[in-house]
């Protein structure tokens, strides 16, 4: 999670600009009628059968065309394996039209009301959300809301005796819902502070009853309402070094669904912790790191490191790259060829796929993931150029052995694999052997320079 500034001096005629072009791109888009939120859940693809898709980056596009730009690809995602899209935070916050959502002011305002210099937020109106989550559920994906609860911005100053000075604590929302007042930040009458704070914002204090209570206790809760009436089927929690894991971990005892947290740290058992405490999932930042050691580094031992999927693969978010960071650069494709044969949910970053890398290598990954990358890993072979792993199967799926090479020529390597006297292939198209495996269930496998192959049962 980051903030930017967005003060600029043509503000005004950035927003009648914006408007007037988004005017006319309304009017190429047929209305649909919206189906009800509620009860699509058993339609949809189970979270963690296919991929998750981060569906935006820093600074997309101001101007309210976000929402009806991911409406457009949504088929699409759906019909290359994605299940499930992680949306940015979708209410109104402190820089209006130009905040990414990570300063939120009024949790309820989803671009309807005029506050904080604009009626709808950076990414579009309320309506136009309301139809991209249709529309994501009509193509049976699921849609996750990026939930941002450590911190407030954009409140009017008030005396805090707790603080001792004029704090910016008092949040008077036009919806109407979930005012806040310096009892409900650190430090106030009963709490000095939490796990911790972000760059200096009012700091929410989750043991206040109050604050739990329009959290996700009420019955039109942040959670229950972004769920029951917006839904959001599944949460990505922001900056949870923040607050301790019994909040999220109370959330999603409320309302259900997929949850993740974001826990940056490359210390695996400092995430194995917090998973087991939040009960839910972490971006697996070890692994993230390994695979920067490895890729930039040019050495694929790193690849041997500790990561969380190695630890709780049921619990561990993979990724090569998102909105806050992406220092993946060279050899990012065979980053996404180790996240997609590997255990644990792979998530994949929206530039990534749309406009950086080869879309149709990305979607014969996504493809190998769904398709083939059943049961346990065991690593065949490591060392600094090449990297060989095997996934031995399960759940309907075959397994299948990953060739990863970092060098600069084609290697060729015998491996032992499952299977007996069968013939197999490489599925992704970078090498036309068809060989059989020995009876003993051993054979030679290659793969091309700065690249990967992908084996399993033809």
């Amino acid at each position: 999670m980051k903030i930017s500034k967005f003060f600029y001096g043509f503000l005004i005629t950035a927003l009648l600009f914006a408007s007037c072009n988004k005017d006319e791109e309304l009017d190429s888009i047929q209305p649909e009628s919206l189906e009800s939120t509620q009860n699509v859940s058993s339609k949809l693809k189970p979270i963690g059968s296919g991929v998750m898709m981060q569906a935006f980056y820093w600074d997309v596009p101001a101007g309210g065309t976000w929402w009806n730009t991911i409406r457009n690809k949504v088929d699409d995602w759906s019909n290359a394996g994605i299940d499930a899209i992680w949306l940015p935070p979708v209410s109104k916050a402190q820089n209006g039209p130009f905040s990414m959502g990570y300063d939120p002011f009024d949790y309820y305002d989803f671009g309807e009301y005029n506050q904080m210099g604009s009626t709808e937020t950076r990414f579009g109106s309320r309506s136009e959300l309301e139809s991209l989550i249709s529309r994501a559920h009509r193509y049976d994906l699921n849609v996750i809301a990026d939930i941002v609860i450590n911190h407030n911005s954009g409140g009017d100053l008030e005396w805090n005796e707790f603080a001792g000075k004029n704090t910016y604590t008092k949040f008077t929302p036009l919806s109407g819902k979930f005012n806040r007042t310096k009892y409900d930040f650190h430090p106030n009458e009963q709490y000095n502070s939490d796990s911790g704070i972000f760059g200096g914002f009012p700091d929410l204090s989750h043991s206040k009853p109050y604050v739990q209570d329009w959290l996700w206790k009420r019955s039109n809760s942040v959670a229950k309402y972004y769920k029951n009436t917006m839904g959001f089927d599944g949460w990505r929690f922001d900056y949870v070094k923040g607050f301790e894991p019994w909040v999220p971990r109370e959330w999603q005892r409320n309302v259900g669904g997929f949850a993740v947290g974001e826990y940056w740290d490359g210390n695996v058992n400092t995430l194995n912790w917090w998973v087991n405490q939040a009960q839910m999932s972490a971006f697996d930042f070890g692994c993230y790191y390994k695979m920067r050691d490895a890729f930039m580094g040019n050495n694929l031992n790193a690849l041997s490191g500790d990561m969380l999927w190695k630890r709780n693969a049921s619990r561990a978010v993979t990724f090569v790259a998102n909105h806050d960071t992406d220092e993946i650069i060279n050899n990012k494709l065979l980053a996404y060829a180790y996240i997609l044969t590997h255990e644990g949910y792979p998530a994949i970053f929206y530039r990534d796929y749309e406009e950086w890398l080869s879309k149709s290598k990305m979607n014969n990954l996504i493809w190998i993931h769904n398709n083939l990358a059943g049961g346990s890993t065991t690593n065949l072979w490591t060392d600094n150029d090449e990297y060989i792993a095997k996934r031995n199967g399960g759940y309907g799926k075959n397994g299948l052995i990953v060739y990863i090479n970092n060098s600069n020529s084609w290697k060729e390597r015998w491996v032992e694999t499952n299977w007996s006297s069968r013939r197999i292939k490489d599925y992704t198209g970078n090498s036309g052997w068809e060989p059989v495996t020995q009876g003993g269930r051993w054979v030679k496998i290659q793969a091309p320079p700065k690249g990967y192959t992908v084996w399993s049962l033809k």
